[in-house]
This record gives C-alpha cells, sequence and structure tokens, in this order.
C-alpha cells in the first residue's frame, strides 16, 4: 500500500556560506494513511521546519516529499492546501479577532469550493456540533470562547475542508491538564472516525503516549529513532530518545489506581 506520506532524504539548511544551519538532516520517513505519527525532540530539533517544509511554506534544499505517491512541488495547488490541513500551537492567534468562529470555519469552504454555498453555513454547524460545541457558536468571536473551545475551533475548521493529513503542531501545550485531556481524546475520536492521518508534532513525550501509533524522534535536525510507541517506551535504542523518556514526570502507583478510578466513574 503506497504511503500517505513520504519523505526521501529531505534536506533544509538556511543562511549563507559562512553561516549554515542544517534544519533537516537527509530524513526519511513513510506515513500510513490512517496512523499518526508522533513527532518528537526537544527545541531545535528540526519539528517546525519538518511541518512548514510538508505544508509547502517553504520548499527542502534537497530531497523529496510524496503526498499519495505523487511528489508535491514547491508551490503547492489548491487540492494539496485542502488535503493536507494545520492545527496551530495557539488557536487565539490562528483565528482572526474581527471574523466570528463560524466565519473562520466557513472561509476554507468558500476558498476550496466545498458544498453549495447556500449549505455551507449547515456544514459550518455541523463541523461545530462534530468537536462538541453547539451550532450557535459560529456567531461568537474567538475571544469569547475559552483556550479548549479555540482549539476545537481550529480542528474543525481543518476538518470542514475534509482534509485527509492533519499536522498538529503542539495543538494542546496550550491548554492545561485536563482540557488538553479532553482536545486529546477527541482527535483520537475524529481519526477512528474519519481515517484520518496525522502527524503529532510536540516536545512531549507523555502526550503521544496514548495517541501516537508510532513516535519519530530527531535531534538537531536528524531522525535518530522511529518505532511503535511501546517500543519507544519500553525499549528505546538511542541515548538521545532515553533521555526525552528520562525526562517525562512519573507518577506513583497510588496515583495511578486513582486515576483510573476516577476515569471510571466519570464515565457512568
Amino acid at each position: 500500500m503506497i504511503p500517505i506520506l513520504s519523505l526521501k532524504s529531505v534536506n533544509k539548511t538556511f543562511g549563507n556560506d559562512e553561516h549554515v544551519v542544517h534544519a533537516a538532516r537527509n530524513v526519511s520517513f513513510d506515513v500510513s494513511a490512517g496512523e499518526c505519527l508522533a513527532i518528537v525532540g526537544e527545541s531545535g530539533s528540526g519539528k517546525t521546519t519538518l511541518a512548514n517544509m510538508i505544508l509547502g511554506i517553504f520548499p527542502p534544499t534537497s530531497g523529496q516529499i510524496e503526498f499519495e505517491g505523487a511528489a508535491l512541488p514547491a508551490k503547492r495547488k489548491l487540492e494539496h492546501r485542502r488535503a493536507i490541513q494545520l492545527v496551530q500551537q495557539n488557536p487565539l492567534s490562528s483565528l482572526n479577532p474581527k471574523r466570528t468562529v463560524g466565519a473562520s470555519i466557513r472561509l476554507g469552504l468558500d476558498v476550496y469550493g466545498i458544498g453549495k454555498p447556500g449549505e455551507r453555513w449547515k456544514m459550518v454547524e455541523a463541523a461545530l456540533e462534530e468537536v462538541g460545541l453547539p451550532a450557535e457558536f459560529r456567531n461568537r468571536p474567538p475571544a469569547a470562547l475559552s483556550g479548549g473551545q479555540r482549539q476545537r475551533v481550529a480542528i474543525a475548521r481543518a476538518l470542514a475542508c475534509d482534509s485527509r493529513l492533519v499536522v498538529l503542531d503542539e495543538p494542546t501545550s496550550a491548554l492545561d491538564v485536563l482540557v488538553q485531556a479532553r482536545v486529546l481524546r477527541l482527535l483520537d475520536d475524529l481519526r477512528r472516525k474519519r481515517g484520518l492521518t496525522y502527524l503529532f508534532i510536540t516536545h512531549d513525550l507523555s502526550v503521544v503516549r496514548n495517541i501516537a501509533d508510532r513516535v519519530a524522534v530527531f535531534q538537531s535536525g536528524a531522525l535518530v529513532e522511529c518505532a511503535a510507541t511501546q517500543d519507544i517506551f519500553e525499549t528505546p535504542q538511542e541515548p538521545y530518545t532515553r533521555d526525552l523518556i528520562g525526562a517525562v514526570p512519573v507518577v506513583a502507583d497510588e496515583e495511578i489506581a486513582l486515576r483510573r478510578t476516577l476515569s471510571m466513574e466519570s464515565s457512568q
């Protein structure tokens, strides 16, 4: 089966002959349709550069990026921008404060010609409801929503375009722990329901443990390890990966048991 996304010997450098920054170094990996691949690493590891190249914000210096078996052009076509959507870290800065959240979601429908013009507000309301927000939220400005609600709007905006690959750039790092857990659960439910593919970019390994199928670990622009999530946590092969895992906060067995009890009670 052809991967939905494939990077082949991708390099990205910035600067000039006197000072060159190697932001991506010979990066190669595939992402299968329907999976969630987490891209992890500390600040400066090349995660954001990788996302920007996949989104077409700037081209690789060398190498090739393919989507559904075909090379992505340096200047992305409308169909590529629709198929590959971004959910950013800070939803307040990614939503136009002068537009209602409904208008922000509808913009993609208008740009990509999705549905009939007379049906698009209903599509906006359906997108809001799919992420757990009331349809009447379409008339609210972003500033009137909480951080978690704004992130749900950002997710709705990406999914309203019928995207197939969603790049999630630190999508929960600006949220408190409880809201973070709810957004992660929503993302996982939507992926399974819609058959979406996620590229989940984060510096926090603990966030991806329950959502990612595989984890790709980056250091200084290079891919140092890529394996199933369970293998990364239980049998990491690289010292850098072991250092990242060692930095994940650990809770006592009593706290884990309490969390499970509370989770069971809240689901009843």
